[in-house]
């Protein structure tokens, strides 16, 4: 306990006036002479020993009535967790308009609560004081320093957003405004529900200079159930084919749900209706089917019924219906097989094939293609290594099958170049096809059942490799004697699938082998890039666009179907592929179109971040764990509780004064003298 006069306490010594009266007592006795003494000398006895109880009460009560009105003018307290100088002050608030927020408690939502706490925090500091307001949106009119009335009128235009933010986040932004405030007294408020998936406390991002307050925002209790992501079963979506797309629906609520519905909707369109069940506190996969009608760009939404949390509840997405895997074949000067190749490929829909000769090789066409196949080329150039390994690079994949009688120094060429093991020689020995990894890779999902008998590829000759033990290889299927038949190699976002046989009959029979087709048609559909289901709002994405240049000079724009949002993203073209920035633009769920003049390129989809719907929140034991455990001091929790927040603010600041409740109890004590005159009477 600290005074704030403490010179008053001087006046302690007047407690010595009760003292000297009790011990000098002045009262004037007169002789009374009475006849017989004898019946009163017990009662007399018994008289002084009361009378001296009453003095010393009276003078406990007149002591401590004195010491408590002295110690009510040095104006004692109990010194606050904080203490400003004197001086301006920089103050930074951070209101969390994030979709939580929404939440209510028994004064209205969390967000007015919020707002209300941040209008008593700026009326407890000067008017000359400087503030600063932070949102979610960390936008740049916020950027500056606002007098009390500025950061009102501010303040009343926040509104619920679709940004969220993690705690770290938010304070280092805060501390870095405030270190060029050039203020010494700098004040740091966090106001917030503190959802725990955002409100991690990180020691490493806290200047130990700032003083950090959090006040916790509480909600009543909250359910929610909501569609957290969704994938399709196949990764390509081809016009007429049935597709089965997978909805994690999670229940954060204490009750289990039955009988739940979720609808498809394609094209603004209800397509399908499935129900589902989920148990509190559980994560359930539902799927759900539907033919595809229409060609390109198709916009899906899925949607559930659920209150009172209600943005979470529809999830959009899109995707193209004309996906096509561009194809070449190169084919050898000796090879016989070109037309296995063809009449795979050709008349497929999935495949837009063309084919050379390796000895007119396009180039040109290299960067528009998902998948090349060396069929039997005699020799390998250097000018063809070195448009392979750009092809690679950029996200192509490569299958190579070596010729019967190769050139084997430009095959070693360019195998180093594409980090490929080298051919020692071939095997002529006849054997047969020993393992298949169909558990992951490049045949998983091709067989729904596996039969351990099935009729495995003969081989009558092959080549030989270098040992390899690189991590990014995979011996996709092994020969009896050891020898792998086909490898993986990963460069990359690319791949490479190298045969050790060349496709001519006369070294295997996998061409006329029923394990052909599937290779190469799944070889083709890994080569495809799908392009993402649906992008977050409120953050920075990468939009790929690829084979991209020739774009007129005007900017691509990013405009939902609405036309209600139009954003003109950074962009940057890097190997004939547009990468758009979001830059954190897009705040609005729902479906776009990237837009060059008056033709739509891409259809996009957004959606809520999710993090937003676990509504699972740190309380104050929590959060003070949290800070004891990084073992900074300079953070605070404040709970106004039945208080004001401005009343429990002065508190943690300038301490609690108590000179009320010493004055209270010299009125005490005096009251107390009084009843025991009045009720020990001699």
């Amino acid at each position: 306990m600290n005074f704030l006069f403490p010179t008053f306490l001087i006046g302690l010594a007047a407690i010595a006036i009760p003292i000297i009266i009790h011990l000098f007592n002045f009262r004037k006795y007169k002789k009374i002479y009475f006849t017989n003494v004898q019946f009163l000398k017990e009662l007399k006895q018994e008289s002084d020993s009361k009378s001296k109880l009453k003095e010393l009460l009276i003078l406990a009560m007149r002591i401590l009535a004195i010491a408590c009105l002295v110690f009510a003018f040095a104006q004692p307290f109990i010194p606050g967790k904080t203490k400003m100088q004197q001086g301006e002050k920089a103050v930074s608030i951070y209101i969390d308009n994030s979709f939580s927020m929404e939440g209510t408690n028994k004064t209205g939502t969390l967000l007015e609560n919020a707002k209300t706490d941040a209008t008593e925090i700026v009326n407890s500091f000067n008017a000359s004081d400087k503030f600063q307001l932070l949102t979610n949106d960390f936008e740049g009119k916020h950027q500056r320093f606002l007098s009390r009335e500025e950061f009102v009128e501010q303040l009343n235009d926040v509104k619920i957003s679709s940004a969220t933010k993690n705690l770290t986040d938010v304070i280092k932004r805060q501390q870095d405004f405030l270190q060029n405030s050039g203020s010494k007294n700098k004040r740091l408020f966090v106001l917030s529900d503190f959802q725990k998936n955002t409100s991690l406390i990180s020691k490493q991002d806290i200047d130990t200079n700032v003083v950090i307050n959090l006040i916790p925002i509480v909600s009543s209790e909250v359910t929610n159930i909501y569609i957290d992501s969704i994938w399709f079963e196949t990764p390509v979506q081809q016009l007429g084919t049935q597709q089965m797309v997978h909805a994690a629906i999670i229940n954060k609520s204490t009750k289990d749900i039955e009988n739940g519905s979720l609808k498809l909707f394609i094209n603004d369109k209800q397509v399908s209706l499935n129900s589902f069940n989920a148990t509190a506190g559980s994560k359930v996969d539902v799927s759900i089917g539907f033919t595809v009608k229409a060609k390109g760009i198709n916009k899906g939404m899925l949607k559930i019924e659920d209150y009172p949390i209600t943005y979470d509840d529809i999830f959009y997405f899109t995707f193209n219906a004309q996906s096509t895997i561009s194809a070449l074949v190169i084919n050898g000067k000796e090879s016989k097989t070109a037309g296995n190749f063809k009449s795979l490929m050709q008349d497929d829909s999935l495949f837009l094939f063309a084919e050379n000769s390796e000895s007119t090789i396009d180039y040109s066409i290299f960067p528009k293609l998902n998948l090349i196949v060396l069929n039997e080329l005699t020799g390998i150039t250097t000018g063809l290594a070195a448009e392979l390994q750009k092809f690679v690079a950029n996200g192509g994949s490569l299958v190579i099958f070596p010729a019967k009688k190769p050139d084997l120094l430009s095959y070693s060429e360019a195998f180093k170049n594409l980090q490929l093991p080298l051919i020692t020689g071939l095997d002529t020995s006849n054997t047969k096809t020993q393992t298949i990894n169909f558990e992951q890779g490049l045949y998983e999902g091709v067989f729904e059942k596996i039969d351990q008998k099935m009729d495995l590829p003969k081989v009558y000759e092959h080549y030989r490799f270098t040992q390899n033990t690189k991590s990014n290889s995979q011996n996709v299927i092994v020969l009896q004697n050891g020898n792998p038949l086909l490898l993986q190699y990963n460069i990359g976002t690319g791949k490479i699938y190298v045969f050790a046989i060349p496709s001519d009959e006369s070294a295997s029979n996998f061409i006329k082998h029923a394990l052909f087709v599937p290779t190469l048609i799944k070889i083709a559909i890994l080569s495809l890039k799908p392009d993402p289901l649906y992008y977050k709002t409120a953050a920075n994405e990468s939009i790929d666009l690829v084979n991209s240049s020739n774009y007129s000079d005007k900017p691509l724009h990013i405009i939902n179907t609405t036309k209600t949002t139009d954003v003109i993203p950074e962009h940057r073209l890097v190997n004939n592929t547009t990468h758009l920035f979001t830059q954190n633009q897009i705040t609005q769920a729902g479906w776009y179109n990237v837009m060059n003049n008056d033709s739509v390129l891409k259809g996009l989809a957004f959606n809520y971040d999710r993090r937003e719907s676990d509504l699972n929140f740190y309380n104050t034991d929590e959060i003070q764990k949290q800070i004891d455990d990084t073992g900074l001091r300079n953070i605070h929790i404040i709970e106004s509780g039945e208080k004001k927040l401005s009343a429990t603010l002065q508190e943690v600041n300038d301490g609690k004064k108590l000179w009320k409740l010493f004055l209270i109890l010299a009125l005490g004590f005096l009251a107390a003298e009084i009843l025991i005159i009045k009720l020990f009477k001699n």
